[in-house]
């Protein structure tokens, strides 16, 4: 009986915890490699900000979506919409890049340099995440900010990387 229970059941999805992490430094990555991939040609330009804009998003969104099709079930109605909003965290991490690049390309701030504030804006966004998922887990201050910084360095690796290619 136990048995039939356990496969009718469906998969364990991750805990809240580790879906913000993943989800927070997975989209801050992206949004790093997306903006250095972006503008590697020097396309500074508000039509270009708006397009690095859209394909930053539609890129967050491919995620959640291969994340449906991955899962090789049968679905039903509305699983696709569920499946993306359980990538929030992820959707979330690329947002404020999102606005970033977007009011760029609206004129709202220079659309030239404007991938120095982003890279900036998701590095502090890698320490930040690296802080409160170690204060989530008990870790004494010191230990958190150790974390935190470490977590940022995935950011500035990125920069460094995209640097050194071109």
């Amino acid at each position: 009986m136990a048995d039939t229970e356990a496969a009718a059941s469906p998969p364990d999805r991750h805990d809240t915890r580790e879906a913000v992490l993943f989800g927070g430094v997975y989209g801050s990555v992206l949004a790093c490699s997306m903006v250095a991939a972006l503008t590697q040609y020097g396309h500074t330009s508000r039509d270009s900000r708006r397009y690095d804009a859209a394909w930053l998003l539609v890129t967050a969104l491919a995620h959640g979506y291969a994340h449906y099709i991955a899962e090789r079930v049968p679905h039903r109605r509305g699983d696709a919409l569920r499946t993306l909003a359980e990538e929030w965290p992820l959707i979330g991490a690329v947002v404020p890049t999102v606005v970033l690049l977007a009011g760029a390309g609206w004129g709202w701030w220079p659309a030239n340099g404007v991938e120095y504030a982003a890279f900036a804006l998701n590095i502090t966004l890698l320490f930040t995440l690296g802080l409160v998922t170690s204060r989530w887990s008990r870790r004494p201050w010191a230990a958190a900010i150790g974390i935190g910084v470490v977590d940022a360095m995935l950011g500035v690796v990125v920069v460094v990387a995209n640097a050194v290619i071109k």
